[in-house]
């Protein structure tokens, strides 16, 4: 019973938030956006370009550069949980030991990436569609399994969705840093950016979609295309 009333309280809370409340990080990524300057976004859709339509091409680098990352986040969290210091190299060594096993666990490494991206893409949908933001999760898990199944079983279309997500993502935010800092209508688009939930989940998975669609008739005229 206890049990029972902590997950009814739970719902309640979650049910009485106000839509300013939500919980995606909207602020912090709009943070991140408006500080770029004009190179870096540049850079930002030039490299989402690449992976939005080749990515094919490099994805055993991506999911390297994926490892790496997280061996990155996971030496930073174990240098303050073991040292309590500022101490790189415990940052460095795990980077370089996930970057290694990549190689390895390549099949393993694409298929968990085409799972998430496959929830981003359902999780994205379900707030485009204006269902309640603090209920994403349950979207994004429809996305997550289907994902991770299709991945398992069809190795191609999980690099065909984290590729493309992660282009897309690339040559949003450097396409957003643009039209804020040079095309004289940022305050229109803060407000798209904050205030119509159905604006980022568009512009994120609508070039996905598209990259997926050329990505799949790449690879089926590349038959030399090794997995």
């Amino acid at each position: 019973m206890d049990c029972l009333t902590i997950l009814a309280q739970a719902a309640k809370t979650a049910g009485e938030k106000t839509p300013s409340e939500g919980i995606l990080p909207i602020d912090l990524i709009w943070q991140h956006v408006t500080s770029l300057d004009l190179v870096e976004a540049l850079t930002f859709i030039s490299f989402g370009a690449v992976c939005l339509f080749y990515g094919w091409r490099v994805f055993k680098i991506l999911v390297t550069i994926c490892f790496a990352l997280l061996g990155l986040f996971a030496g930073v969290w174990a240098n303050k949980l073991l040292i309590g210091g500022n101490v790189i190299w415990l940052a460095v060594l795990c980077v370089v030991l996930f970057a290694l096993l990549s190689i390895p666990l390549m099949r393993w490494g694409v298929s968990i990436l085409g799972a998430a991206a496959g929830g981003v893409l359902t999780g994205g949908g379900w707030l485009a569609l204006g269902l309640p933001e603090q209920y994403i999760w349950a979207g994004g898990l429809v996305g997550l399994v289907a994902g991770g199944m299709i991945s398992f079983i069809i190795f191609k279309a999980a690099v065909m969705l984290f590729t493309s997500l992660g282009g897309s993502a690339l040559m949003l935010v450097g396409a957003l840093a643009v039209v804020y800092r040079y095309m004289g209508a940022p305050t229109r688009l803060e407000d798209l950016v904050f205030n119509q939930k159905w604006f980022l989940p568009l512009v994120l998975l609508g070039p996905m979609v598209v990259g997926m669609i050329l990505q799949y008739r790449f690879i089926e005229h590349a038959k030399d295309w090794n997995i």
